[in-house]
C-alpha cells in the first residue's frame, strides 16, 4: 500500500483571474509529510525495505528527510537524517519527532550527502538519496497519473526544480499518459539555479554556492536524468527572485488559507507574475504545488519583511 496519498486537485480562482485561463492546484502541500518527497521517497522506502533493509538513511535540506523519516516510522525501521547548517531547527525537530535520527554536516546539502554516505556504508543501511533515484522518479510520476486519471490534460505545467528530482517524475509521467504536447515552465529561484544552469549549457552545472532563502531547492547540480527528459520535452526554464517567491507564498495564504515553503512560492509565482511563457500557452494550467513542511506563519512575515514583500 503507498505511504503517499491522492491529493486534491483544486481550481483556483484568484490565478484564473490572474492569468485568464483556467489554472489547477496539485496539492501535495497535503501529504502526510507536507510535501511531494512523500510520494518517490515512501516508494523508495518501501522498496528498500522489501529487499531487506533494516535501517534507512538520508540527506536532505528538509522535505526528503522529512519525508523518509515519516515512511521509516510506517514502516518500523530506524532512520538517521543528515541535514545541513542551514536546515532549521524547526525542520530537524519535525524529523527528529518521528524517532528519526537527525545528524548536522556540511553548509550545503552536497556536504551533507557525503557524510551520509560514510553512515550508510558504515552502518548497512540503505542509502536513499533525495533526487536522484529511478524509484524516486516513479514515485514522483504519481502526481500526473493521479491529474490523467482525474480527466485534465493542461497546456502547461508549472513545477519547481531544484535537484531534479520532481521535475524527472513529472516527465516521466507526461511520457507515460501522452502528454506529449503540453509545456512544462520548470521554476527555480536566483542564487539556487541548478537546473537553468544546466538547461542553457546543455550539460549539469556545479554551482559555487546556494545563494538562495529557498534552500530546499540548494542542490549544487542537478541529476542528469533530468535534463536527459527535458531535453526530449517542451521545458522552459525560469528564474525568479527570492522575493517573487516570498510574495507569491503570502498571497498563495491569503488566497488558499494554505502555507508552503519559497521552494514552492517559486512556481507559484511564475503565475501570479504572469510569466510570458506561460500566458503564451493555450489550454489550462496545471501548477504542482508542491508544499514543504519548513515554514511556519512567524518565519514566512521575517522573509517578508527582511525582502521588503508588501503584503
Amino acid at each position: 500500500m503507498p505511504l503517499h496519498h491522492t491529493t486534491p486537485l483544486l481550481p483556483s480562482i484568484p490565478l484564473q483571474q490572474r492569468v485568464n485561463k483556467a489554472v489547477w492546484l496539485k496539492m501535495e502541500s497535503s501529504q502526510p509529510s507536507a510535501s511531494f518527497k512523500m510520494r518517490g521517497m515512501g516508494l523508495a522506502a518501501e522498496r528498500a525495505v522489501a529487499a531487506g533493509a533494516t535501517q534507512l538513511v538520508s540527506s536532505s535540506g528538509g522535505n526528503a528527510g522529512y519525508a523518509v523519516a515519516c515512511a521509516g516510522r510506517a514502516l518500523s525501521v530506524p532512520v538517521t537524517v543528515v541535514v545541513p547548517t542551514t536546515t532549521d531547527e524547526r525542520m530537524r525537530s519535525l524529523i527528529g519527532s518521528t524517532g528519526a535520527t537527525v545528524e548536522v554536516a556540511g553548509s550545503v546539502w552536497d556536504e551533507a550527502h557525503q557524510h551520509a554516505c560514510l553512515i550508510a556504508e558504515a552502518s548497512g543501511g540503505a542509502l536513499l538519496h533525495p533526487f536522484d533515484h529511478p524509484d524516486i522518479w516513479e514515485g514522483h510520476a504519481s502526481v500526473i497519473h493521479e491529474v490523467h486519471a482525474a480527466g485534465l490534460e493542461p497546456g502547461c505545467v508549472v513545477v519547481s526544480v531544484g535537484g531534479g528530482g520532481l521535475l524527472t517524475g513529472v516527465l516521466q509521467g507526461m511520457n507515460a499518459v501522452g502528454w506529449t504536447a503540453t509545456r512544462v515552465l520548470a521554476v527555480e529561484t536566483a542564487g539556487a539555479a541548478s537546473f537553468a544552469a544546466a538547461h542553457a549549457s546543455g550539460e549539469p552545472v556545479q554551482l559555487e554556492s546556494i545563494n538562495s532563502i529557498a534552500v530546499t531547492l540548494g542542490a549544487r547540480r542537478v541529476c542528469s536524468e533530468v535534463l536527459r527528459r527535458a531535453q526530449q520535452h517542451d521545458v522552459t526554464s525560469c528564474v525568479v527572485s527570492d522575493a517573487a517567491a516570498v510574495g507569491a507564498c503570502v498571497q498563495f495564504l491569503d488566497d488558499h488559507r494554505v502555507m508552503v515553503e519559497p521552494s514552492c512560492g517559486a512556481a507559484l509565482s511564475a503565475v501570479y507574475d504572469r510569466h510570458p511563457d506561460l500566458m503564451s500557452v493555450s489550454g489550462p494550467v496545471l501548477v504542482i504545488v508542491c508544499g514543504g513542511a519548513g515554514v511556519t506563519r512567524s518565519q514566512l512575515e521575517t522573509w517578508a519583511a527582511a525582502l521588503e514583500v508588501m503584503p
